[in-house]
């Protein structure tokens, strides 16, 4: 029998089971050899194959992981290992906000580059867009450069019921993951999106701006998206990773050489450097990054996004 991982621990997951019981099941025998080196071996959004033998109404053996479509990693600094986030995903959601908590684009930046890296599509969702800090010139500056780019924007606010619908509309039936600072309000949107899921929503520290992890650990639920953001249609559903609010989102597998690979809009000029791929992109003559950014086909913003984490990846200390 095959189940569906909603949550859990590094011991114990919650299964949703093929049967459609949803079982506490542990692991039988060692490490699932897919999941070495990570601290957490399973994530929402995994399948995994359970022990027909030793099912029981409550409980069962996970003997192993179904191959995955794709994952979504950070490295945690605190465990000193990649943690697992998400599994399977459709679409990788980043929630940021202008404000309430400050807005942080390297950390959006950061995990752009993650998704490009693992080939999950992502989507940024600007909340709390109702904020006057909104309509600030350099936040509105940064959603475009991202835009210019590929990248898909929602800009919404769980408050008012702005973009809401836009959001609805790409999430259903697909299974999303989200993925963003403490206090961005992901929990928020979770509970505008379907009424009868009720989660608990967290304030901001007065002293620092920075949300309270009311997330502790990521778990995947089946909503029913309200129809009233549907055009009245009933009956719409979507699969939902909340992850647990994070102040640092550090890359994972990725070295400071390679992350103009992950920078879409670097790709084109990559190679056509006067010194190809060993040019550095900081006074090189001939450098076809720096006369991209010159000529606006790169925004500066994200050259210097690109340019302070390669520096922070070199030195080892990370801004959040």
């Amino acid at each position: 029998m095959q189940g569906l991982i909603l949550n859990g621990s590094k011991n114990v997951f919650e299964v949703e089971c093929e049967d459609g019981a949803i079982r506490d099941c542990a692991f039988k025998g060692k490490i699932l050899k897919a999941s070495e080196g990570y601290y957490n071996p399973l994530a929402p959004g995994d399948y995994v194959e359970l022990d027909d033998s030793s099912l029981e109404e409550s409980r069962g053996l996970i003997v192993d992981l179904v191959p995955r479509k794709n994952e979504y990693v950070r490295y945690n600094v605190k465990k000193r290992q990649p943690q697992l986030l998400a599994a399977n995903l459709d679409y990788l959601l980043i929630v940021t906000t202008p404000d309430e908590p400050p807005f942080r684009p390297r950390f959006i930046d950061r995990a752009l580059a993650q998704a490009e890296y693992q080939k999950i599509t992502p989507v940024i969702v600007c909340n709390k867009y109702d904020l006057k800090e909104a309509q600030d010139d350099e936040f509105q500056n940064r959603l475009l450069s991202w835009e210019s780019v590929g990248y898909k924007v929602i800009r919404l606010s769980a408050r008012t019921g702005e973009g809401m619908e836009d959001l609805a509309q790409l999430l259903d039936d697909h299974l999303s993951a989200l993925v963003g600072q403490s206090g961005v309000g992901k929990s928020s949107i979770i509970n505008v999106l379907d009424r009868n899921v009720v989660l608990k929503t967290g304030s901001l520290s007065q002293k620092y701006g920075r949300g309270t992890h009311t997330t502790t650990k990521g778990s995947l639920m089946h909503i029913e998206i309200d129809e009233a953001l549907m055009g009245g249609i009933q009956g719409r559903t979507a699969d939902i990773i909340d992850t647990p609010g994070v102040r640092q989102f550090l890359l994972h597998d990725i070295s400071a050489e390679n992350l103009q690979l992950y920078f879409k809009d670097f790709v084109p000029f990559l190679g056509k450097c006067t010194f190809g791929m060993s040019c550095s992109h900081q006074n090189e003559k001939g450098c076809a990054i720096l006369k991209a950014v010159e000529d606006g086909d790169i925004a500066r913003d994200r050259f210097e996004s690109w340019r302070r984490i390669v520096e922070e990846m070199k030195s080892g200390t990370w801004e959040e």
